[in-house]
């Protein structure tokens, strides 16, 4: 295999350097995750938005506020690459569709995911949103399905919704999310970083 010896950090710069679905794209490739072998917990979410693409700082926005209240844990530790590794399903801004943020392109999860995972090894993987749960959990119907079932069957995998506000209707309808899962969440990861 071409790349089998390869570091890490030229593994990242090959995925930094991705023009997969650049003709697809409404501007200029720039893949956005931060991600390090060391890592115990890996975020699978969807794309980054355009501040994050802006920034080339992943989770950069309300969404990612959400996404470490929900987790309990502050900016310095979300953005410590030795503890978390934040890997999209889609690396770069995918524009916009119907007044919101396209989905993730689907190159990329094929192309990179299983390079990156396969040296990481995480002890726990949060899939945020229903692209990551598709991907990677595709044995569910539907996201609340995915959510309910996969917080009782492994200690490896938490699947979430999405942190953005336009799921505020879906956490409204399911509040046992906040009220049971989020704490489970929160022991869990902190019990990871202490370890």
């Amino acid at each position: 295999m071409k790349y089998e010896k390869e570091s890490f950090d030229a593994l990242m710069n090959r995925v930094r350097a991705c023009t997969l679905c650049e003709a697809a794209l409404p501007q200029a490739p720039r893949p956005v995750l931060a991600a390090s072998e060391h890592s115990r917990i890996v975020i699978i979410g969807q794309a980054p938005g355009i501040l994050a693409h802006d920034s080339a700082t992943p989770w950069n926005d309300r969404s990612g506020d959400r996404l470490r209240r929900w987790m309990g844990i502050d900016t310095n530790t979300f953005y410590n690459e030795k503890l978390i590794s934040l890997i999209p399903m889609g690396f770069c801004f995918p524009g916009y569709k119907n007044g919101a943020d396209a989905p993730p392109r689907k190159e990329c999860a094929p192309a990179w995911h299983h390079q990156l995972l396969s040296r990481i090894n995480p002890s726990l993987t949060v899939l945020v949103g229903r692209y990551a749960q598709q991907f990677y959990c595709p044995k569910y119907k539907t996201l609340t399905e995915a959510v309910q079932s996969e917080a009782h069957a492994s200690q490896s995998i938490i699947i979430t919704p999405h942190p953005s506000g336009r799921n505020n209707r879906w956490l409204g309808k399911n509040p046992w999310f906040e009220s049971s899962l989020v704490p489970a969440l929160q022991q869990r990861v902190q019990a990871l970083l202490e370890n």
